[in-house]
């Protein structure tokens, strides 16, 4: 293991477009593991831009992150919700949808959720 790494989102190992160009996930591969960057675009929502791609009902990614800019709901298939917005740190379980609140945005980083997200047919179906 290197004693030191840095990597930039901006020119991550791999983007994975979500459907009708609302966002993308940067994903950048670690030795311990991959960690993501999702910007979520304004009108974006997980049953409409992800669930095609994931095969799914509802996310099955547990998520444990931060919400870098913008805001988001996110509701468990029991029906308990959240918003959150920048700042804000997350821990969601798998068993929900989540979408974008407001005009902006919104970015959030993800350091457990992210390495099968947005893949067709994967076993995280997230």
């Amino acid at each position: 293991m290197a004693s030191l790494v840095c990597k930039n989102f901006d020119s991550s190992d791999e983007t994975r477009p979500f459907e009708d160009d609302k966002g993308r996930l940067d994903l950048l591969t670690t030795d311990r593991g991959p960690v993501g960057r999702a910007v979520f675009e304004p009108g974006w929502q997980w049953t409409k831009h992800v669930r095609p791609i994931a095969g799914t009902d509802s996310c099955q990614a547990a998520h444990v992150g931060y919400v870098v800019n913008g805001r988001m709901k996110i509701v468990m298939d029991d029906g308990e919700s959240i918003e959150v917005g920048p700042g804000d740190f997350v821990s969601v379980a798998p068993g929900h949808d989540a979408w974008v609140l407001g005009d902006e945005p919104c970015v959030f980083l993800d350091w457990v959720g992210f390495g099968d997200y947005a893949v067709p047919t994967s076993a995280a179906g997230g």
